[in-house]
């Protein structure tokens, strides 16, 4: 069976089942059946961090061995953070 004609089965049976029991649209959406979706969640902002060579990272993915060398020392991951 073809998605079209699925879908048409679908819908008649659900006028049906709207009959049956004394529905309206309006009934429907009282109910939350066609409540507007939630936005996705806006993606974590990424932080970025740089020591006084230059080398970089994007805070994905394993610390790399200059930024943990330098906590390992005393030093804050803050220190070397760029921008907000």
């Amino acid at each position: 069976m073809s998605l079209e004609i699925e879908r048409a089965a679908a819908t008649v049976w659900i006028r049906v089942q709207m009959a049956r029991h004394g529905l309206t649209l309006i009934d429907l959406q009282a109910a939350g059946c066609f409540a507007e979706k939630a936005a996705p969640p806006a993606p974590a902002p990424t932080r970025t961090y740089r020591d006084a060579e230059g080398q970089k990272w994007d805070g994905q993915g394993e610390m790399p061995a200059w930024l943990q060398w330098a906590i390992n020392t005393g030093q804050s991951a803050e220190h070397f953070r760029v921008g907000a």
